[in-house]
């Protein structure tokens, strides 16, 4: 009965650990927009050229160590070393915080170069600003390991929610009192990148909360006397750093490549766009309209990172079985549930660039290249998916050497293009850096599993729809156009209202044309949570093409 509560409790809190990492990235995706309202594209420059470079250090500094030390931590504490549980804790902390305080000193002291670096001089404050949450978010990070270590995923899942809220809501403050009270957009993205260290402050509280609330029984469990079987497996000081190292290390380095894109932007976009003979001022400007993209992109993406989770337990299961099948069948399945949502996605935010990108910042600054950026979201969602899959055939850091090879490609794109094509040859070099990625992963996946990737079979019915798609948007677009313009004098309104109604539009056409199609079937439908109750319903409303 102990057991049976155990694994409730423990797939419980592994519920909730997915859907506040879900809900802490759609927050991270959502609250760049009001911030953009508030602080301009000087502003949203200022944030978007410091923050890719603090997550970079950031995951330096964490990224792997919660994974590690809740592995030791369990192992330990199954082989009955209590003392060799609470040494691994005790020797992660004091090494994780050594390594934040590090790069605190090197951010702090080196943000007058870094800033030199990127272009612009003004930058050193906010560099400097958002170096005070460095030897703050390993305390949690490690905390939130060992918690994991318990098997105790609540912890973890409640912190990353509050440490995000409060960095949000901190951010939105700052940015409208920099704004308000002195008018300065650095000041702003100043208080916008500090938000890191309160966030930080309120995760650490959190967990701080928890670890008093179960301080009795972790005392019972770590304080209990040691036999001496658990003392002579004890390990050293040295083998706990190995192990952690050991277990760390590729996560480290897989997860870097993640922040690489948009700091090659940071390093080059300003830098180039200068070169080509733009004045600084505006280079800023329209850096920051380029980083309007991002947080759509972002927010495309969201079905692919949650698939992706579904993905690697489901492909391992199968390669442990050695059902090579079954491993081609869901991957097929997997790409064509991507391409179902990518594909019009990509088509709808190009092809609606300028209505959204009016609505949501309120001008039409950079839609060129947003329109371009759109098809980030397509390769992006294929790119994250063919990573599940190749991580759940047991090929951990594959996907992470594909990404790495297009942020060289976006690199050299980036040098030859935005001296041409300004901020369009940016966008454009993004696209081209997730194209290779996922073209990379796909190579692998049929390489490692022999699978026969069908382009034909994933994209064909669902491109036909997005195609029907486009027709019924552009109509919508000029219909709404012409009639609303009589009668709305706000340009504001008028773009809301025309992107609105040719989006739901298009997404009904779109939804109507994969079912009539085929496009959209049975087994896609099964693939998807609550699918059968869908497949029920739209079979009783004739919709559902039987194939």
């Amino acid at each position: 009965m102990t057991a049976e509560r155990s694994s409730v409790h423990f797939v419980k809190g592994a519920a909730i650990l997915g859907i506040a990492g879900l809900l802490s990235k759609l927050l991270g995706a959502v609250y760049r927009i009001p911030y953009q309202n508030i602080a301009g594209d000087i502003g949203l420059y200022v944030y978007m050229q410091v923050y890719p470079l603090y997550t970079t250090l950031l995951i330096l500094a964490t990224a792997g160590f919660p994974i590690a030390i809740s592995k030791i931590v369990s192992e330990r504490l199954a082989l009955g070393d209590t003392y060799g549980a609470r040494k691994a804790y005790r020797v992660a902390s004091l090494s994780l915080l050594v390594l934040g305080f590090v790069f605190f000193l090197l951010l702090f002291g080196g943000a007058p170069l870094v800033a030199a670096f990127m272009g612009d001089e003004h930058l050193t404050m906010p560099l400097r600003a958002v170096a005070w949450s460095l030897p703050l978010v390993p305390i949690a990070a490690i905390m939130r390991g060992y918690f994991q270590g318990q098997q105790n995923m609540m912890p973890t899942g409640v912190s990353q929610v509050v440490e995000q809220l409060v960095r949000v809501i901190f951010i939105l403050i700052a940015a409208y009192w920099g704004m308000m009270v002195y008018h300065d957009a650095y000041l702003a993205g100043t208080g916008a990148v500090f938000a890191a260290f309160p966030g930080a402050l309120a995760a650490v509280a959190v967990l701080a909360y928890y670890w008093r609330k179960h301080s009795r029984l972790q005392a019972g469990a770590l304080d209990g006397e040691i036999s001496p079987a658990s003392a002579a497996d004890s390990w050293t000081t040295r083998q706990v750093l190995h192990s952690l190292l050991y277990y760390a290390l590729p996560i480290c380095l897989g997860a870097l490549v993640l922040p690489l894109i948009p700091l090659v932007d940071s390093v080059t976009v300003v830098n180039l766009l200068q070169y080509s003979g733009m004045d600084e001022e505006m280079a800023k400007v329209v850096k920051g309209a380029f980083d309007r993209g991002q947080p759509l992109i972002q927010f495309g993406t969201f079905f692919a990172t949650s698939l992706s989770l579904a993905l690697v337990p489901a492909i391992s299961e199968a390669a442990a079985q050695g059902h090579h099948k079954v491993i081609a069948e869901r991957t097929e399945v997997a790409l064509r549930l991507t391409s179902l949502l990518g594909l019009p996605a990509s088509f709808g935010l190009a092809l609606l660039a300028e209505p959204v990108n009016v609505m949501l910042y309120g001008d039409a600054k950079g839609t060129e290249a947003l329109a371009i950026q759109a098809f980030t979201i397509l390769f992006a969602t294929l790119s994250i998916a063919t990573s599940g899959i190749l991580q759940g055939l047991g090929r951990v850091m594959l996907p992470a050497r594909h990404l790495f090879v297009g942020v060289v490609v976006k690199l050299g794109l980036n040098l030859l293009l935005i001296p041409f094509a300004g901020i369009a040859g940016a966008a454009f070099a993004t696209v081209i850096a997730y194209l290779v990625a996922m073209l990379l992963n796909m190579k692998g996946i049929v390489r490692y599993t022999g699978a026969v990737i069908r382009f034909r079979k994933i994209l064909g019915r669902p491109l036909i729809a997005a195609l029907i798609m486009v027709v019924a948007v552009l109509v919508i677009e000029w219909a709404a156009s012409t009639v609303l313009q009589e009668m709305i004098s706000s340009t504001r309104l008028l773009q809301t209202l025309v992107a609105l109604l040719a989006v739901g539009t298009g997404a009904l056409v779109y939804l109507l044309a994969l079912l009539k199609t085929g496009g959209l079937t049975e087994e896609d439908l099964r693939f998807l949570p609550k699918g059968g109750r869908l497949v029920s319903l739209l079979t009783r409303l004739h919709l559902l093409r039987s194939e």
